[in-house]
C-alpha cells in the first residue's frame, strides 16, 4: 500500500514529501472513514503530513454534516485534503467556504488550452485568484509543455504536476531519482 511504501522510504533514513491518494465518493462514504486512516497511519508510524487526500467534486457536492464532520476529522489526523478535478463537474463555490480543504486542483483541460485559448487562461485565472482569496493553494494538473509551465508561473499558480515535471515512475525510481536523506 501508498502508507507502507512512504514508510519503507522513510526507513532507508530518505527525506519524503506528502504523497496524494485519490479518494473515491463510495471510500468517502465508508463509516469510520478517519478512525481506519488513524489506524493505517499508526500501524506505519506514519504522520497525518505524509498523506493528501485527493476528493472528486463529487464528494464535496455531498454538502451534508456527514461530509463536513467527514473532512474535519481527517484534517484532524494532519492530512492535507485537495479537490482534485476542480472547474470540471459540479463546482459550487460554496463547499469552499464550507469544507476545510487545503489545495485545488486545477484541471488538465484547462491546462491544455492555456497557450492559446483566452477562456482557458481567464478560468485559470479566476481559479488562481479565487483560490489565493480563500487561503487555498493550486496544483495544475496535465503540465506537458514549457509554454504551459510558463503561464502558470505568470500565473502564480503554486504546484504543477505533468509529464513536464516527470513522467510516472516506479517506487524503487522514486527513491533513486527524486527522495535525498533525511536532515538528521
Amino acid at each position: 500500500s501508498t502508507t507502507r511504501q512512504i514508510a519503507d522510504w522513510r526507513a532507508q533514513g530518505l527525506a519524503t514529501v506528502p504523497v496524494a491518494v485519490n479518494l473515491s465518493m463510495q471510500q468517502f462514504r465508508q463509516p469510520g472513514l478517519s478512525e481506519f486512516i488513524r489506524g493505517v497511519l499508526a500501524d506505519t508510524g506514519l504522520p497525518g503530513g505524509a498523506l493528501e487526500l485527493e476528493l472528486t467534486e463529487g464528494v464535496a457536492m455531498m454538502d451534508s454534516d456527514f461530509t463536513v464532520s467527514t473532512i474535519d476529522g481527517l484534517k484532524q489526523l494532519g492530512l492535507t485534503l485537495s479537490i482534485d478535478d476542480f472547474g470540471t463537474g459540479y463546482s459550487s463555490l460554496s463547499y469552499l467556504k464550507r469544507f476545510n480543504v487545503d489545495k485545488l486542483k486545477i484541471d488538465k483541460s484547462f491546462v491544455d488550452g492555456i497557450e492559446s485559448d483566452p477562456e482557458d487562461v481567464a478560468i485559470v485565472r479566476t481559479v488562481i485568484q479565487l483560490a489565493r482569496e480563500l487561503g487555498i493553494r493550486t496544483i495544475a494538473e496535465g503540465v506537458e509543455t514549457e509554454a504551459q509551465r510558463q503561464k502558470l508561473r505568470e500565473l502564480s499558480c503554486d504546484e504543477m504536476q505533468g509529464w513536464l515535471i516527470s513522467p510516472a515512475v516506479a517506487p524503487g525510481e522514486v527513491a533513486r531519482r527524486y527522495l535525498a536523506p533525511a536532515e538528521p
